[in-house]
């Protein structure tokens, strides 16, 4: 929407959800070059497992250095000519995340958490890792932060009071936003048309992105 090309390597091999959230279907080809990603309606680049499988409901069962194979073969072995890159990784510290760390040159990631305290702890596992590994932190964004009533407004705290702020203020780095539950966000997601949906939560980390380019 800011006038850059960007592309998205889903590195989550064994829940590759971008290619629904965008509603992108069929299977990537190849030729001399590489691999060439499938682009969605607003021109996302997008390379997924599910675009190589040969049913998007087929499991993958693989052990983790395959795993960690596939995610290096995302990166090295598909043409990427993006402005802006973005790598969608599973949940915690194991093998995926050590082989992005380890093999990409990042500017730098952003944590996703969500309000409960027990989260906040895992979060802090992923600031210590990127800082052990020199991968900078760009801040964090918290998802499930709050429902909006649709009669008075008032945000009710389904999930418990935030800790992101006193997560961020302790390893100095920003909050880049809080995501509510949003019904029609959700539906948007199942539909394959997150792109088209209209938000602005999200507007601080697209201005931190963008300056670090």
């Amino acid at each position: 929407r800011r006038g850059y090309h960007c592309g998205i390597l889903d590195a989550d091999i064994t829940g590759p959800s971008i290619p629904k959230l965008f509603g992108i279907h069929g299977r990537a080809m190849a030729d001399d070059k590489g691999c060439w990603p499938i682009q969605s309606r607003m021109g996302i680049d997008v390379m997924s497992i599910n675009l190589l499988v040969e049913n998007e409901e087929d499991p993958v069962v693989w052990r983790g250095p395959v795993i960690a194979g596939a995610v290096k073969q995302f990166w090295q072995e598909v043409v990427w000519d993006v402005d802006f890159l973005f790598v969608d990784m599973p949940p915690g510290t194991g093998d995926v995340a050590l082989t992005v760390f380890q093999t990409i040159k990042l500017d730098g990631i952003i944590i996703v958490t969500s309000p409960q305290e027990l989260v906040s702890m895992i979060v802090e596992k992923a600031v210590n890792m990127a800082k052990l590994m020199d991968v900078p932190v760009l801040g964090l964004v918290e998802n499930f932060s709050y429902v909006q009533c649709p009669d008075c407004g008032k945000h009710i705290s389904v999930f418990g009071e935030s800790h992101v702020e006193e997560v961020a203020e302790h390893y100095g780095i920003p909050v880049l936003g809080q995501l509510p539950i949003d019904p029609k966000l959700a539906a948007a997601c199942d539909k394959g048309m997150l792109e088209l949906f209209e938000g602005d939560w999200l507007d601080y980390a697209a201005d931190v992105i963008e300056k670090v380019k």
